[in-house]
């Protein structure tokens, strides 16, 4: 196996499948974070605008989550390229 193919296999393992509700929700965190840098703000705005798929945060889980959406938006990018 390729580098590229260990890439993606190990990218998909770490964002996972996801429903289309989901994916619309991580879009609208990943664009408010390109354009504000701020996950809560990110989640709030992706709270109200899709409730179903709401992530609920705290201190003790907010990093992790930050993190994950930071290595969505960064493989996103490297997939355009």
């Amino acid at each position: 196996m390729n580098l590229i193919d260990q890439y993606m296999q190990r990218s998909h393992e770490i964002i996972g499948e996801c429903t289309p509700e989901e994916a619309q929700y991580d879009l609208n965190v990943i664009e408010c974070l390109k354009k504000h840098g701020k996950i809560r703000k990110a989640l709030n705005q992706a709270n109200k605008k899709y409730p179903k798929e709401a992530i609920n945060y705290n201190d003790g889980n907010i990093n992790d989550i930050e993190s994950h959406y930071f290595y969505i938006l960064n493989h996103m990018e490297i997939l355009n390229r």
